[in-house]
C-alpha cells in the first residue's frame, strides 16, 4: 500500500451482519477542505448507530460509506487545530449556522446538518477529515480507547439525561444497558439518583449492579420511576416504560432508530402528565459540557477492544449482545 493510500471499512451492501455488509478497502487518504483538519485515527468506538447503518435500518446517504463517529486521533494536516494535537470527532459533523434552529441554540435540529459516518466517511478508517469547528480538543494523559466512547455514548447519554428531566434525588429507569447506558447510569448516580436497569443480557445486569444500580432485572423496575431513558431500539418497550412512570414523569427515547411502537392508551400511558420525548443528536455545547465533567471526574469506562481489522466482528458481536460496555476499535 502506497503512502498516499489508507485502509477503510465501507458498507458495500446494507444487510444483516451475517451477509457481510462491511468490507475493507484501500482508498486515497482524504484531503482536508477549507476549515477542515486531517486526523490520523488512534481509536474509534463502535456505536449501535453503526450497526443500524450496516444492516440498513438507517438508509445510506452515500455509497460505500465508512461508519464510525466516536473517533480519537491526531491532527496531521489542514487548518484550525495545532498539528500533532489530539482531537475527538463525534456524530455531529456540521450544521448551516443560519437556520432558526441553529440561531436559537438547537443546532441538533438543523435540517441541513451532516453526520460523521453517514453523510461523510467516519472513523472505521486510518484517516478522516472533519471541520475544525466540530472537533473536540482532547487530553494527552487518557488512553484513546477510554476517550472514544465518551464522544457519542457519553454525549448522547448526557443529552438524554437532560431530556428526561430527572428530579434531584429521583428514581431513573434505564432500558437497555450498552455503551451509552453504562455511562449515563454513572452520571445519574453521581447526581444522587436511584437507578433501576432493565435489560435482557445477564452480563449487562451484572455490570449495572457493579456500577451502582439499585436493581437490574429483565422485565420491569421494582418501584415507580420519576424518569426513564430507553436506549434499547425496541418500540415494544415504550408502553411498559410509560406505565412504570410516576405522575409527571418523562420517558426519553435515546436512539436514532426504533422499531414500531404499539398503540398507546391515553389513560394508562400518557394521562397524569406523563411525557414521551425523543433525543435527536446533540449540540456542540452538549459535547463540551459533558466532556468538561467526564474529563474532570472520569467515569468507569468498560470497554471490549477489537483490532481495527476486526470491525466486522465487533459489529456482529454488538448485534448478538456479546459486547460488555463499549466496543472500541484500536489502531496500531
Amino acid at each position: 500500500m502506497g503512502s498516499d493510500l489508507m485502509r477503510a471499512w465501507a458498507v458495500a451492501e446494507p444487510g444483516p451482519m451475517a451477509t457481510g455488509p462491511l468490507v475493507m478497502e484501500e482508498r486515497p487518504i482524504p484531503e482536508p477542505g477549507l476549515g477542515e483538519v486531517l486526523v490520523k485515527v488512534e481509536a474509534c468506538g463502535v456505536c449501535r448507530t453503526d450497526l443500524h447503518l450496516a444492516e440498513g435500518d438507517l438508509p445510506p446517504r452515500r455509497p460505500r460509506t465508512t461508519p464510525g463517529h466516536e473517533v480519537v486521533g491526531r491532527v496531521v494536516g489542514g487548518e484550525g487545530l495545532p498539528l500533532g494535537s489530539r482531537a475527538g470527532v463525534a456524530w455531529l459533523r456540521s450544521t448551516c449556522g443560519a437556520c432558526r434552529y441553529c440561531l436559537r441554540g438547537s443546532e441538533n435540529l438543523c435540517p441541513f446538518s451532516a453526520y460523521t459516518g453517514w453523510d461523510a466517511d467516519g472513523g472505521y478508517a486510518e484517516y478522516l477529515t472533519v471541520p475544525a469547528a466540530y472537533a473536540y480538543p482532547l487530553p494527552e494523559d487518557v488512553p484513546a480507547e477510554r476517550l472514544a466512547p465518551l464522544l457519542c455514548a457519553g454525549i448522547i447519554g448526557y443529552r438524554a439525561l437532560l431530556r428526561c428531566e430527572l428530579p434531584e434525588g429521583g428514581r431513573l429507569g434505564i432500558y437497555g444497558f450498552g455503551a451509552s447506558a453504562h455511562l449515563t447510569a454513572q452520571a445519574a448516580i453521581a447526581q444522587g439518583a436511584t437507578v433501576h436497569v432493565v435489560t435482557r443480557a445477564p452480563a449487562a445486569r451484572e455490570l449495572a449492579l457493579e456500577l451502582g444500580a439499585a436493581s437490574a432485572g429483565a422485565t420491569e423496575p421494582p418501584e415507580p420511576l420519576d424518569a426513564a431513558i430507553l436506549f434499547a431500539p425496541v418500540g415494544t418497550l415504550v408502553p411498559a416504560a410509560l406505565e412504570a412512570l410516576e405522575r409527571g414523569g418523562t420517558l426519553a427515547v435515546a436512539g436514532i432508530h426504533l422499531t414500531d411502537i404499539p398503540q398507546l392508551n391515553y389513560q394508562r400511558h400518557l394521562f397524569q402528565e406523563r411525557t414521551l420525548r425523543s433525543v435527536t443528536a446533540n449540540t456542540r455545547d452538549d459535547g463540551r459540557a459533558y466532556l468538561d465533567v467526564a474529563l474532570t471526574r472520569p467515569p468507569h469506562v468498560t470497554i471490549t477492544p477489537y483490532p481495527f481489522e476486526s470491525a466486522d466482528r465487533a459489529l456482529t458481536d454488538l448485534a448478538n449482545d456479546r459486547v460488555s460496555g463499549a466496543a472500541v476499535l484500536l489502531f496500531t
